[in-house]
């Protein structure tokens, strides 16, 4: 386990904004909520904050928006379904109340200032018991490229973030979500990795980034079990010098959950059983420290 400070890190050419998810501060999105996670997201010296819009209904989105431009972080926004309103479903209704959602979504996310909607937008979070159907398949296509005509016309761009087989049926690999990408579309739809789920899914970390290249837009760091960097079994060195590789430059944010801080409904969904910390200001400061370590050490080899 890395013990660098962002302060003590060498000084690189840094072009990608990083940044941290709310939930490593705090579980849900009321209004001291968001402040204390705005002011600890500058404190560690991210330059992003992403928003999970499970609790969208609590979100002051003018104080939200005013808070984060004050502290000068820029604002990220993901979220995924419930089975109830899933868009992949073959039941019209469930797949109206997903697209109903998704919307709403992004009028938060233009609320908030911000060009990103990202995650599972394609389906519900949860283990499925039967795979995709081909008319469910077509549900997702039709949304989300409607979603996606709506949201250019805001600035907004729409990630496809892949999860593991336990999380959604609809996209497990990059290789899923270019065909998706493709079928709806759109040129302001992008693909999101997520090392996390990559460790589950893929066979290595070097291969699916090469694959995406230019069309990656948004990436999570996370540990194969969600605690501090570098202390799980994750290849970073050789995941950081794929993203050299492709010279991506969009946002690199660290992603780590703990029972400790997250609410126990969305403990359930995200199957989040026990603490893997207890103190998130330390687990941040570490994971900025890490990330920009191995972004310098990237650079370098391919200097």
């Amino acid at each position: 386990m890395t013990t660098t400070h962002p302060k003590e890190t060498p000084t690189v050419d840094q072009r990608n904004p990083i940044g941290v998810h709310a939930l490593v501060w705090v579980g849900g999105t009321r209004p001291d909520e968001i402040a204390q996670a705005v002011q600890r997201t500058k404190d560690a010296g991210f330059d992003l904050l992403e928003l999970s819009l499970h609790e969208m209904e609590t979100l002051d989105l003018e104080g939200t928006r005013a808070a984060a431009e004050e502290a000068g972080l820029a604002l990220a926004c993901s979220r995924g379904l419930a089975f109830d309103a899933d868009v992949s479903s073959d039941d019209p209704e469930v797949v109206a109340r997903g697209e109903k959602i998704l919307h709403q979504s992004l009028d938060v996310v233009s609320g908030l200032g911000s060009t990103i909607l990202t995650g599972a937008l394609y389906s519900a979070l949860g283990k499925y018991g039967r795979p995709l159907s081909d008319a469910g398949r077509a549900n997702v296509v039709s949304v989300l490229r409607s979603l996606a005509q709506e949201a250019a016309g805001r600035g907004v761009s729409l990630g496809l973030e892949i999860c593991n087989r336990y999380e959604t049926n609809v996209v497990n690999t990059a290789r899923d979500a270019l065909r998706l990408a493709d079928d709806i579309g759109e040129d302001n739809v992008f693909i999101h990795l997520d090392t996390y789920h990559m460790n589950i899914e893929e066979s290595d970390f070097v291969t699916p980034v090469l694959d995406v290249a230019d069309r990656l837009g948004y990436v999570h760091i996370g540990e194969n079990h969600r605690g501090y960097l570098g202390s799980g079994s994750i290849d970073f060195p050789a995941f950081f010098h794929a993203l050299s590789r492709v010279g991506f430059t969009g946002p690199i944010t660290f992603e780590s959950f703990s029972s400790a801080v997250v609410s126990p409904t969305l403990s359930n969904d995200l199957a989040v059983w026990r603490s893997l910390w207890t103190d998130g200001d330390d687990l941040a400061r570490r994971a900025r420290g890490f990330i920009d370590t191995h972004l310098a050490a990237s650079a370098s080899i391919d200097a």
